[in-house]
């Protein structure tokens, strides 16, 4: 069965930056690191780590995109899961350390305790205190934000994932209720959906933004087979000439990776040799082949 997990493409401050999450949240460790050699970016740090049960995947790979607000990462301090509004705001602290913080941590009317940030590496952080929220959500939750020309599509998005993916759930849809402009009434305020066990959340905004989905924050999809692959790549692919190395971009610009999950042991073999042969491989693909990896691998 495939699994998503989030990937953050850093500058130089991979390794600072997954350092830094690890120093503050809870059950985070960083499983290993692996440098990246003669890549068109140089060499580059790939890091796997964990944050708090959620697996992340990073990079530095270059100035060549930057994070913004089109995809963030809602944190969930359920009371009930013991998570404390105490821990909300430790956590808040050390995050606004360094950043810029954007709706102040307080009461909204859809929460007790909410605040919006910006961390001292870029990312965007919503950090939520959600006791009795159903269905209960896992502690990190990557959240979708549809605007410019994608405002109106953020339904038709989530239903096109959920058609996508086979292990998938709905879970709550709250929309613009009318009088909210200049939001259009009927439109998604906010809806949350799991696909192949990780859970996403979205949303739409009519207000002028200046952003989109970019490569900044991909989401990869580890596949058992070649089949798997094909799959995936065939249904979310929509942007030819964003196709390289197992990257894409789906009909709405959010990218993806699409990978086999030998992948990963591969690249963390202890003999460099084999490590290189492997990536120098990969990029020279677009849609990547499992057999052509293992023979580089052997």
């Amino acid at each position: 069965m495939p699994h998503i997990v989030p990937h953050l493409w850093f500058d130089q401050e991979a390794r600072d930056a997954a350092t830094f999450y690890c120093s503050i949240f809870p059950d985070a460790r960083i499983h290993s690191a692996v440098v990246l050699k003669d890549t068109p970016s140089g060499d580059c740090d790939l890091l796997w780590f964990e944050l708090a049960g959620q697996p992340f995947m990073a990079i530095n790979a270059g100035p060549l995109f930057e994070f913004n607000p089109s995809v963030s990462f809602i944190l969930n301090f359920d009371p009930s899961q013991g998570r404390s509004r105490k821990d909300l705001e430790a956590l808040w602290n050390s995050l606004l350390s360094g950043g810029e913080e954007l709706m102040p941590l307080g009461q909204y009317p859809f929460a007790p305790l909410f605040g919006y940030l910006r961390d001292r590496y870029g990312v965007f952080w919503q950090l939520i205190l959600s006791d009795n929220m159903e269905p209960r959500l896992p502690f990190v939750v990557p959240s979708l934000l549809f605007v410019g020309d994608l405002h109106g599509k953020a339904e038709e998005a989530q239903n096109f994932y959920l058609s996508v993916f086979n292990n998938t759930q709905r879970g709550v849809t709250f929309r613009y209720p009318e009088g909210s402009e200049p939001e259009q009434e009927g439109t998604l305020m906010y809806s949350d959906f799991m696909l192949e066990g990780q859970w996403f959340s979205l949303s739409e905004s009519a207000l002028e933004h200046g952003f989109r989905f970019n490569e900044a924050i991909s989401f990869m999809v580890f596949c058992d087979t070649q089949e798997e692959i094909d799959y995936y790549w065939t249904r979310l692919s929509a942007v030819p000439e964003a196709e390289q190395c197992g990257w894409l971009k789906d009909k709405y610009g959010l990218s993806w990776q699409v990978v086999p999950k030998a992948l990963e042991a591969m690249l963390q073999d202890p003999d460099p040799k084999r490590v290189q042969r492997v990536n120098q491989v990969v990029l020279q693909m677009k849609k990547l082949e499992l057999a052509e990896l293992q023979r580089a691998y052997t």
